[in-house]
Parts: C-alpha cells; structure tokens; sequence
C-alpha cells in the first residue's frame, strides 16, 4: 500500500509539465579591465614563478614551511571558516528540500470503554505523501540561491587561508629582521661602551675632555634604549605568530634565519583579467551575486499559485482479530493563489533587485580593488629593490667610514666628534638596510596574496590541497 502511494505521488507530479524558471539570465558584471598591468610593463617573464598554492615553498625555507603547514592545520579562524562552509552546505541541502516528495509514517491505537464493560478497539498503520509542483521554479530558484551561498562560503574560507599563510610569511620574515636589528643594536652599543671606557681613560691621562665623555654617554645610552624597544617589537610579534599557528604564546619559538639568505621570487604578473578566476574573494563576490540574482526569481515566482499534490494510504481494523485488515486510500490537489498580503510579496521582490544590484556594486568594487591591490603590489616589489640596492651601498660607505673614523682619531687626525657621527651614521645605515631587506621580501608576499595565492583555483565544493588535513 504505501508503494502505491508514493508510485501514485510520482506519477501525478509527472504529469504536470515541466515548470519554467523566473530567475533573470545572468551576465557577469562589466568590470574596468586593462589589458595588462602597469607595474609589469617592460618586465622580463625569465626569472618569475608561477603563483600557485604552496607558493611560501619559493623562499625555501623549511622552518618556514612547516610553520605555515602547522598554522593550516590549527588556526582557530581557518577552522571556523571551513566549519561555516559546512554549515552553508547543510542551509542548502535543507533549502533543496522542497523539490522533493516528502513521505511520512504513522500509527495510531485508540481503545474507548463504551458502558457495561464495552470495550472498543482500534488500531491504523497509514502514510502521507505530498509533492509541491515547482511548476514556476520557487523551490529550484530558492535552492539555486542557498548552493551559491554556500560556494561563496569556500571562496571565503579560501580567503582566510591565503590571508593566514600571508601573514605568518610575513611575520616571520619580520622576526628574523627584528633579531638581526636587534643584534645589530647590542652590537652598535658594546662599541660604544668601548669607545667610553677608551674616553674614560684618555680623560684621566689628560687626554680626552669631560665634554667628550659626555657626548659618549648620551650615544650609549641612545643605542642602548633601542634595544628593549626592539625586544619587545620582536616578543610581541613571536607572540602574533604563535596564536597564527593556534597556539599558546608561552614557550613558542620560532627557527633562526639569515634574512639576507632567503631568495626574493619574483611572481609571475598574469593578466588583469586572470583575477576574476584566481581571487577568491572576487569569487566569492560573484557567487553571492548569482546567490542574489536566484532570489529575484524566487520572489517573482512568489506572485504565482502554486499546485501541491497529497496521497493518503494505510491499513486499519477494530479488532485485534483483523488486525490491519482494511486498507484505505485518497488522493487531493490542491491550488493556492496569493490575492492580498498587504504588498510582502511585493516588497520582498523589491528586496531582492536591491540585494542584486548592491551585489553588483560588491562586485565591481571587489574587482578595481584587487587590481589596485597587484597594482600597489608590483609599485612595491619594483621600488623596494631599488632602495635596498641604494641602502646597501649606504652601509658599505657607512662601514667604511666608522673604521677609518676610529682609526684616524687614534692617531689624533681626527676630532671625536667625527667618530660619533660615524658610529651613528653606521647603526643607522645597518638598520635600514635590515628594513629595506624586509619590505623586498613582504612585497613578494603582498604580490603573491594579490594574485590569489592559489588558493582562488578551486570549484568550491573542496578545501585546497594544502588545508586537506585540516578540513
């Protein structure tokens, strides 16, 4: 009997034709896209590497590595992200819902007493089917809408991925800058603290002069105080690290590396156009944009009747002896128009264009933003070269001209504030060059991140291979 039904349910849905969809035909927002880049112009492809996912590897660096690893695997955020897309992949099955049949079972078993020690019995196994006819596409339109969500929700969860992996890169490039700075400034101040015991001395042979000696004092004490200031600069930032890799500060430590050893790739500059495939957040702009051109078509469709089939079906009895013996059956359609609603329908559809249209917007901002972004990216990388290429030639002047300082003041040819001004000049052309070493290598991260990283080239229904342990 209920296989009746349920045959019964199916064979009356098809039946009724094919239902036709109101969802608007969608068309990818125009986006103002050059050609190429401007940043790019006139570069030479030879020594560039594609952006793929993994791409931190090309610093090679495998303290690195594993960090960013560790950091994929236990990161709170990224774990709340791929959680979400779950939770949007479960909101779109449920949405999905309703363009099925739905069947359920139950049974009764009433017993009355009806005077003089009556006793009436009965007992009912029955089944209920029902089918909407999605004749106008509502059901489809509102399922279509909730998958995109949820495609939207990975493209989200791709953007905290690239956005954490940036990150923990260039936090510990900074930390590696920070320690040789700071390694630099002990340097810097035991040099000095020579040079003011040499002037303690020279004062007491009636050499050097108090106003010498005092002059030096100041410089200790300045290259001194730099140095707590850039413990804690780089204790803060091991910290930031430790909570990147979802770990508790205390005893986390990070690898020591020569910043200077770790090779600066160059990205490969793709095409402006190649963003809207590889950015994930320029993805997940799109899909909720189609998300909301699905919902257009679903509040048209709400205007229409709509037809909704049931079947009923079961087996009852009155008595124990015949238990289930008599089967029953009936079938209805029926049609449901909406005629006043007080204008909810007319202001959800109303709703819905402004949520399309202020995802077309979305879109279109997401998209000049990302360019200005590869745009910065590749201003960065080019001048950042330069400089480091002038701040080297600074230090090694710099270098040159603290020894000769020294020396040439021992010999009495030179006064001391010479040699002051050299040591100065030395600390801080060292530091800058340290910098300048820094900003070439997180202007390299920035330009990866502004391609996507990757992370962007993915269908959406499946993390990147390299959060796969994680998910």
């Amino acid at each position: 009997m209920l296989l009746f039904t349920v045959r019964v349910v199916c064979a009356l849905g098809l039946a009724v034709l094919a239902g036709c969809s109101l969802v608007p035909a969608y068309h990818r927002p125009g986006a103002p896209l050059a050609q190429s880049f401007d940043g790019a112009a006139g570069g030479s492809l030879a020594a560039t590497v594609p952006v793929r996912s993994g791409w931190w590897r090309e610093y090679h660096d495998p303290a690195l590595d594993a960090l960013v690893d560790r950091s994929l695997r236990n990161n709170f955020t990224l774990a709340s992200a791929i959680a979400s897309v779950e939770q949007a992949r479960g909101n779109a099955e449920q949405a999905g819902a309703p363009q099925y049949p739905s069947l359920s079972l139950g049974a009764s078993f009433d017993r009355s007493h009806q005077g003089r020690g009556s006793t009436t019995k009965t007992q009912s196994l029955f089944a209920e089917a029902s089918y909407e006819v999605d004749f106008w596409g509502f059901n489809a339109a509102n399922a279509g809408a909730a998958d995109l969500l949820a495609r939207a929700s990975g493209f989200d969860r791709d953007t905290v991925a690239l956005t954490l992996t940036a990150s923990v890169t260039d936090m510990y490039f900074q930390v590696q800058s920070l320690r040789r700075r700071l390694a630099i400034a002990r340097s810097i101040s035991d040099d000095a603290a020579r040079i003011l015991q040499l002037l303690l001395a020279q004062q007491r042979a009636g050499v050097a002069t108090e106003l010498q000696v005092q002059q030096q004092r100041n410089a200790l004490a300045t290259f001194q105080a730099a140095v707590p200031a850039l413990q804690q600069q780089l204790d803060t930032d091991i910290h930031a690290l430790a909570v990147l890799a979802g770990s508790a500060p205390e005893h986390f430590t990070v690898s020591d590396a020569t910043l200077a050893d770790i090779p600066i790739p160059q990205p490969r500059p793709n095409l402006p156009a190649s963003l809207l495939e590889t950015r994930p957040d320029i993805r997940s702009q799109e899909a909720q944009l189609q998300s909301a051109n699905q919902s257009v078509g679903a509040a048209r469709a709400a205007f229409l009747p709509n037809i909704v089939l049931t079947a009923d079906g079961g087996l009852g009895s009155k008595s124990l002896s015949h238990f289930l013996s008599s089967p029953f059956a009936s079938l209805a359609t029926s049609l449901a128009a909406p005629i006043l609603d007080g204008g909810a329908l007319r202001g959800q559809l109303h709703a819905s264009r402004a949520a399309e249209a202020k995802g077309v917007a979305d879109y279109r901002q997401a998209v000049i933003s990302a360019l200005q972004d590869v745009e910065d990216s590749l201003t960065a990388a080019q001048q950042q070269q330069l400089a480091e290429v002038a701040d080297q030639d600074a230090a090694d002047a710099a270098r040159k001209a603290a020894a000769l300082a020294q020396t040439q003041y021992k010999l009495g040819t030179v006064d001391f504030l010479t040699v002051l001004d050299a040591q100065r000049t030395l600390y801080q052309s060292e530091d800058t060059l340290v910098q300048a070493r820094l900003a070439r290598l997180q202007a390299s991260v920035s330009l990866f991140r502004a391609f996507g990283g990757g992370f962007g080239v993915t269908d959406g229904s499946s993390a990147p291979s390299s959060m796969a342990s994680s998910s």
